[in-house]
């Protein structure tokens, strides 16, 4: 049966995890194959809001299992608090949650290494690190040394690991002016063998389960974290995360080869935003901006940051789009760009004066590339209450049919509000 992914196609924060949670009841599998504590995805179920961090958007679903992969690191006191707040609202979090013993677990020295490591940056501009430990721990985790993964934590060197680490990591944060006197190796090992005991219930052999379930069958939607732009080896390097969050990081986060993957669905806004620093074509630093931030509620999940914001760049999502082949196009939030005069979409950019239609693979470049515009005049209709992609406003369509034109894939699926019951679909499914 089809494998499907979702994959953010900007910088993050495009509404996925409303997408994953309105497919979920068509799969059997639910997998999250990335990122960590830094991802906030929210789900809105008619007067409910729910913000997943770790747990897959699925999880709403009682019908379907929901895997974190060994692609994600792993900070047990967020996961855990996720699941005491889904089960206090009557979530079911039981059998139906499976974490991979190959998940690489955050630590407290991880966290003090983010927040001295990011006080020592080389550059004024700051990478936009939630400073929840992520980058540290996928360092540890290429570096191996000083790794840990969850299936470690049950094992009998479990305490002298955490002493060992501790040592080296003191003498580390040291030479930085990082923090130290937090560290004390028995309070971390009664935390963390605590947290573990909690967690055995849900921690299983995640890639043997799924290369079964693939075998058998099953249907998997793969839920991608952040964004493809923020992708390590492919996006706005340094300004990125630490993993692969492009279509090119399904496989290895997951365990499951491409062959059992044959549709992606690229997701994005009907605008542009990015958080922390890196260049941002066509970034709107004026009331314009302003005005996109507070219609679309622009701030972050996860910090509550609010989030830089501009027009849609096609340059870009062309060049995600077939980063990540993706099939199809879902554009979430139309209904923010419906109360404006008129919108912009960046069609090409003007790079020291040449006219250019990549995508430039140095953050540099990308600075200075100034976005070459179309105007369309803008519909101005309230759309949050349009249930059919047909009954959208004339201008409303010609926007979108020019967004798939520019990117080179068809927009299928349309969001013009955070309620499941306001998002379209050109086919059924």
């Amino acid at each position: 049966m089809p494998g499907t992914c979702v994959i953010g196609l900007q910088w993050g924060d495009e509404a996925k995890g409303k997408l994953v949670d309105l497919l979920t009841s068509q799969f059997d599998v639910v997998v999250r194959y990335q990122g960590g504590a830094n991802a906030g995805h929210t789900v809105v179920i008619g007067e409910n809001v729910y913000k997943l961090h770790h747990i897959p958007s699925g999880i709403l679903n009682p019908n379907v299992r929901n895997l974190v992969t060994p692609g994600v690191v792993l900070n047990p006191p967020t996961i855990l608090g996720e699941i005491d707040s889904l089960q206090q609202r009557g979530v079911e979090v039981g059998d139906n949650l499976m974490i991979s013993d190959r998940v690489h677990v955050v630590f407290p020295w991880h966290l003090a290494e983010d927040r001295a490591m990011n006080a020592e940056r080389v550059s004024g501009e700051s990478i936009g690190t939630t400073l929840r430990g992520i980058g540290p721990c996928y360092r540890d985790k290429v570096g191996r040394n000083f790794a840990i993964r969850l299936g470690d934590m049950y094992r009998d060197d479990f305490r002298e690991r955490i002493h060992e680490i501790v040592a080296a990591k003191k003498r580390i944060l040291s030479n930085l002016n990082g923090e130290v006197e937090s560290l004390d190796p028995e309070v971390i090992f009664a935390e963390f063998a605590a947290y573990a005991e909690r967690l055995r219930p849900h921690v299983a052999d995640t890639t043997a389960f799924l290369l079964d379930a693939v075998e058998a069958n099953q249907k998997v939607l793969y839920e991608g974290a952040q964004g493809a732009l923020l992708d390590i080896d492919h996006g706005t390097f340094p300004f990125v995360t630490s993993s692969n969050s492009s279509g090119v990081g399904v496989s290895a986060g997951s365990g499951i080869p491409p062959r059992w993957i044959n549709r992606v669905i690229g997701v994005v806004k009907a605008y542009s935003t990015r958080v922390g620093g890196g260049p941002f074509p066509t970034e709107l630093d004026d009331d314009m901006g302003q005005r996109i931030r507070d219609l679309g509620n622009e701030y972050g999940t996860t910090t509550g940051r609010p989030r830089r914001c501009g027009w849609f760049d096609a340059v870009a999502v062309r060049y995600t789009a077939r980063l990540s082949g993706v099939d199809a196009l879902s554009v979430m939030m139309l209904d923010v760009l419906s109360q404006l005069p008129e919108v912009r979409i960046c069609v090409a950019y003007d790079l020291d004066g040449e006219r250019i239609d990549h995508f430039p693979s140095h953050a540099d470049d990308l600075r200075r590339a100034k976005p070459i515009y179309e105007t369309i005049p803008g519909w101005e209709v309230d759309v949050t209450g349009v249930r059919e992609l047909a009954d959208l406003p004339a201008g409303a369509r010609r926007y979108l049919d020019r967004v798939s034109e520019l990117v080179g894939r068809p927009v299928e699926i349309v969001s013009v509000g955070p309620d499941r019951a306001q998002t379209m679909f050109a086919t059924p499914d």
